[in-house]
């Protein structure tokens, strides 16, 4: 059960994408950790504040819009080494399960599709409150985040390391975080 009382924040709601940030980690060479985000992407909730497990999520992420703070890596990541991104433009989630776990934690299980494949990826998902913004607009916050093995969507390019290892890791660490203003 959780401490919050959510039934007021039931609704649908637009995340705001010029206040929210989808991000990754991953290990580069062994030895240190790359970060990068995207920058352009629409999603939308519905919040069912006193069934949770009603609750769902959808996301639509632009491939173009990847930034790591280098042009060269991010043209690589593009390519078709990578997301091939002429052939697949958008990567997508789409929630099939929410579960409450107790004071602001919960679990959204979802299809995340990459390259044309489709795979269950569960968000470890911690709700930061809601507030009314200074422009009269309800919002909810939600910090999320996930592991990933890029090899199930198909990404395997890599290059082995002379002194063993290899240089991207398999393992991707997702990030979220969200603000969604409740429609009107």
């Amino acid at each position: 059960m959780t401490n919050t009382d959510l039934t007021a924040l039931t609704g649908d709601y637009t995340i705001d994408a010029a206040h929210s940030t989808i991000g990754f980690t991953v290990r580069h060479a062994m030895v240190t950790n790359v970060k990068g985000k995207f920058t352009e992407f629409t999603g939308s909730l519905h919040l069912d504040g006193s069934d949770p497990s009603a609750s769902t999520a959808s996301l639509d992420v632009k491939m173009d819009s990847i930034d790591t703070g280098s042009a060269d890596r991010d043209g690589h990541l593009k390519s078709a080494d990578f997301f091939k991104i002429e052939e697949f433009p958008t990567m997508t989630f789409r929630s099939t399960k929410a579960e409450a776990l107790g004071d602001e934690d919960y679990l959204i299980t979802g299809d995340l599709t990459i390259l044309g494949t489709t795979k269950p990826v569960t968000i470890d998902l911690e709700f930061n409150g809601a507030a009314k913004d200074p422009f009269g607009n309800e919002r909810v916050g939600f910090e999320g985040k996930a592991e990933i093995k890029r090899s199930d969507w198909g990404l395997t390019w890599n290059t082995t390391l002379e002194t063993g290892g290899v240089l991207v890791s398999d393992k991707i660490k997702l990030n979220f975080d969200i603000s969604a203003i409740r429609n009107a």
